[in-house]
């Protein structure tokens, strides 16, 4: 699962940690992972191999030399902003945890770390950052911007909606809620709300709900004052205050833990928050913009929800489309990405007809996210001046419309009938847990080589689902 497909090399993690124990071991369990690791044991190592080498994943200590003013945590997200930081620390700190999403990690954990929960942030984290900064950030074309928004590139029907909702919302303070699969740009989307309403010129402040550890999560949010707690040395201000006449973008909402909603939900109903260790509640500003892959009224109705959190920040509630149902748009959006991602002495100035045909095809499970790896891989691949089939991902050459569609059983055998449910479920499978394969194997009852097994006898990718 973690090799590319087609000959790609393995996913590459930089573990920075200065102790020798943990990094030795954490590596080579990695590597048994199917990871490519490079160890080294301080902040100013991990500046000099980072500038030498590319690397998928930075998995790093905070407490190390040269980090313990968060050296590398900055050095990170100002040079290398497209790889995705996960922090693992054994001295957790307040202003660390708040600093540390403030720049973007996708995660901070606390040792001791069970290997399967470090193996699912890193499969979590290993695409996402390049995809929230990617999907589409940029300026299209003209002909491809014919209305406020040149961010968002499409002109179907579905796109053509969203434009006109995007529009009308913008100009209000109304909280939002966004869904739909994973992979579909709600960031880029909650991004167009922000710079086009009234708060444009203030703060807009990703809140990622999976890299906020439950135990820090009221202090990182709301702050705390000195002495509240073991290691309060002074007062901090939480996220929110940075939000103040801003955005919160609240990401990944439907992994919010249940005491985490009931400490929102004052801050989201009455625009007041009170610090950890204090008795003044302060006041706030704050529009909220959430995003969630998961379908938040079945989580209320499962009572694993907050009804009225859910109602609260889906005063507005926009679904965004899969791919699959945007016609030509991954045509414009596969144009875009080539135009973006092509190196400088690319030969590739284009698709052959016969690879646009397979875009129109393909079902697209990862969507935007998926369109835009693929793009950067065949890039890498190709070697004529168009993209052609030969140089897809087998998951795109090999695509079956059948095997996604009700079968005619007259035309196929039972082994390939067996075959096509196989594919079904997996594909289902991913879906619902974002292409995590720890949290799906243990869904299938299968062990985590198991399903791996399972996925590369479909050559079906876990990473094109998150």
């Amino acid at each position: 699962m973690n090799k590319l497909s087609d000959n790609a090399r393995p996913h590459r993690i930089l573990i920075a940690d200065d102790e020798p124990l943990y990094r030795n071991t954490t590596a080579e369990l990695l590597r048994d992972e199917g990871f490519d690791c490079v160890c080294v044991e301080d902040a100013s190592d991990a500046v000099e191999v980072l500038r030498g080498h590319s690397f998928d994943l930075i998995l790093t200590d905070l407490n190390m030399p040269g980090n313990l003013k968060l050296e590398l945590l900055k050095e990170g997200r100002t040079k290398y902003s497209h790889i995705p930081m996960i922090v693992v620390t054994g001295v957790p700190s307040i202003p660390s945890a708040i600093e540390s999403v403030r720049l973007g990690i996708a995660d901070y954990l606390l040792k001791p770390v069970k290997f399967d929960e470090l193996l699912t942030a890193i499969e979590r984290a290993i695409e996402r950052p390049v995809a929230a900064s990617t999907e589409a950030t940029t300026a299209a074309k003209p002909s491809q911007s014919q209305n406020r928004f040149p961010e968002i590139i499409g002109q179907s029907d579905p796109m053509l909606r969203l434009m006109d909702i995007v529009d009308r919302v913008a100009a209000s303070n109304t909280n939002v809620l966004l869904t739909g699969e994973s992979g579909t740009g709600k960031e880029v989307i909650a991004k167009v709300i922000h710079d086009n309403g009234p708060r444009s010129n203030n703060a807009f402040q990703v809140i990622d709900c999976t890299a906020i550890p439950e135990s820090l999560f009221e202090s990182v949010l709301f702050g705390h004052v000195k002495g509240s707690f073991t290691g309060a040395a002074s007062d901090q201000q939480g996220l929110l205050r940075y939000c103040d006449h801003g955005t919160a973008f609240l990401d990944e909402l439907g992994e919010l833990p249940a005491t985490s909603q009931a400490k929102l939900l004052r801050a989201v109903q009455e625009q007041t928050f009170t610090p950890l260790g204090d008795s003044k509640a302060v006041k706030v500003d704050t529009r909220f913009i959430c995003a969630t892959n998961r379908d938040l009224q079945a989580e209320v109705d499962a009572g694993r929800f907050r009804q009225d959190l859910f109602y609260r920040l889906a005063v507005i509630h926009i679904e965004l489309a899969p791919l699959r149902e945007r016609g030509d748009d991954v045509l414009l959006l596969a144009n875009h990405f080539l135009q973006r991602l092509r190196p400088k002495d690319s030969p590739v100035i284009g698709f052959s007809e016969e690879t646009l045909d397979c875009f129109r095809r393909y079902h697209w499970p990862g969507n935007i996210r998926e369109l835009r790896n693929v793009i950067e891989r065949t890039l890498t691949l190709a070697r004529g001046a168009e993209i052609e089939v030969g140089d897809l991902p087998s998951q795109l050459r090999n695509y079956d419309r059948r095997s996604h569609a009700e079968l005619d059983i007259s035309e196929i055998s039972r082994d390939e009938a067996l075959d096509s449910a196989d594919r079904t479920y997996l594909t289902a499978l991913l879906k619902k847990h974002g292409g995590v394969i720890a949290s799906a194997a243990r869904q299938a009852g299968l062990s985590r080589q198991g399903l791996n097994k399972l996925l590369k006898r479909h050559d079906i990718n876990a990473s094109d689902f998150r």
